[in-house]
């Protein structure tokens, strides 16, 4: 049967892009380190810029721009152009995956249209996220990181609406995380810009503007280039990874989440300030050298309000699992500029009547001290044990626990600064990935200041309560 959303979109054209130009680095294997292997079997990040307004001719003015403009930033963020591969060693029953640069057709770029007259306004009056959203990325086909062996590590769909643009990023996440992510998101926009459209002259032919863009690109100056550190691993490992299977059956399960309702909650400056001094303010009487963050207030409200409208027996466990950044805080710290994945999953266990009954504060210094706890000796003990003993994140029901509030994204991302000569985006969308009950994604508000979108997959029935919580809803604010 075939999805009716999917029916909605046409495919106008596709192609693969390579980078410019071979660089040495290029030529090796890029190794795969711990947290990088760990995402094989769970699916691809996917972030979506939406713009109200498009160019009268998208293709010279938007597509072929993008086209140069990603085969340049592929010359920086080389892996992506590549390919994962496996070599197998039967008698140790394991295998080594890395990304075998040299192979792949490249980067994928798909233009397609909305058949129907859909405008931007109407994917933002949606009470839910649209239905048609998950098309916008990749046409809307689910896979995981471990398909990258035959799918491209980077697409990008550009969809045109009756009176704006889409473009959504799909990134194989076992290559990076999202402040990998968003470093080439915003590179690949920086160079765009740079590529201004009055260099297009009326007396030249398209390909010989094309070139002329095409020769400009190779002058641009990149403010922040991608590094590309070794694998951190204790001594006498690396940088290869033995993982003790021999065929992806035995680790990779595609996960069917069930009937969801997604929808964004936004949350003002305002309000993350009276949050954070609410949470403050409560562990003034539980210890008063306790500083709580904005996003430890956030977090407990978060898990504090969805833990709520469940209705769960007092004396059940729920969690909150997040991932941290931990770049700067091993030692010496490492670059924002790292490329790859460097995050830790921190939780937070608490059983339910104690999470309702002791309040916001003390739930935010469950967060806090488990993020504090993060310190470079842990995160070398942690690599040092997965070495010795790799492993692969688990999909399903024992990944998403039935009472836990699983916490992604970050407020810290600069998403609306990459512009694609469209003006800054209207808004920030995901595809279908890693979606689940209790899975909630943070990004900032499109005002700055501190705000946040909630992105918030819930079962109908929570949803729905949910929105009739008085205490959630005295602090946000919806479409």
């Amino acid at each position: 049967m075939v999805d009716s959303n999917h029916q909605q979109i046409k495919v106008v054209s596709e192609c693969f892009i390579k980078p410019k130009y071979e660089v040495e680095a290029s030529k090796q294997p890029h190794y795969l380190a711990p947290d990088d292997l760990i995402f094989l079997p769970l699916d691809h990040m996917q972030k979506g810029l939406l713009f109200l307004g498009k160019p009268q001719n998208i293709q010279s003015h938007l597509l072929d721009k993008l086209k140069i403009s990603l085969s340049q930033s592929l010359v920086h963020f080389y892996p992506l152009a590549g390919q994962l591969a496996t070599q197998k060693f039967h008698d140790e029953h394991a295998i080594w995956v890395y990304v075998d640069c040299t192979t792949g057709p490249g980067a994928r770029l798909i233009h397609a249209v909305v058949n129907t007259n859909s405008t931007v306004s109407d994917l933002l009056s949606f009470t839910d996220i649209h239905p048609i959203v998950p098309c916008l990325f990749d046409l809307g086909e689910k896979a995981v990181n471990h398909d990258g062996h035959t799918r491209p590590l980077l697409s990008i769909q550009v969809t045109e609406l009756l009176d704006g643009v889409f473009i959504g990023f799909t990134m194989n996440h076992s290559v990076a995380d999202g402040t990998s992510l968003w470093h080439f998101i915003s590179t690949l926009s920086e160079i765009f810009l740079e590529l201004k459209d009055e260099n297009h002259s009326n007396n030249v032919t398209n390909n010989e503007a094309t070139k002329f863009q095409s020769d400009l690109s190779n002058n641009i100056v990149v403010s922040r280039k991608p590094i590309f550190c070794k694998p951190l691993l204790p001594e006498g490992y690396g940088p290869i990874i033995k993982l003790p299977y021999l065929e992806p059956d035995e680790f990779v399960s595609r996960f069917d989440p069930g009937v969801l309702r997604e929808r964004i909650f936004h949350i003002s400056s305002k309000a993350m300030s009276m949050l954070k001094a609410k949470a403050n303010e409560e562990c003034e009487n539980i210890n008063d050298h306790n500083v709580i963050s904005s996003f430890q207030a956030l977090s407990a409200f978060i898990w504090i309000s969805i833990t709520r409208v469940r209705n769960l027996e007092p004396s059940l466990m729920t969690i909150c699992p997040f991932p941290l950044n931990w770049r700067a805080r091993i030692t010496p710290p490492l670059s924002q500029e790292c490329f790859g994945n460097y995050v830790e999953g921190l939780q937070c266990a608490s059983k339910v009547g104690d999470l309702l009954g002791h309040g916001l504060g003390s739930a935010a210094l469950l967060i806090q001290r488990s993020v504090e706890a993060l310190d470079d000796s842990k995160i070398r003990q942690r690599l040092c044990s997965y070495v010795k003993a790799p492993f692969l994140a688990k999909t399903g029901s024992t990944y998403y626990e039935p009472n836990g509030v699983l916490l992604g994204g970050s407020a810290k991302f600069d998403m609306y600064g990459p512009e694609f000569g469209l003006g800054k985006a209207v808004a920030v969308l995901a595809g279908y990935s890693n979606k689940a009950d209790g899975k909630v994604t943070v990004n900032p508000g499109r005002e700055g200041g501190g705000s946040v979108d909630l992105e918030i997959c819930l079962k109908p029935e929570t949803m729905n309560a949910l929105e009739s919580d008085e205490e959630f809803m005295s602090f946000v604010s919806v479409n």
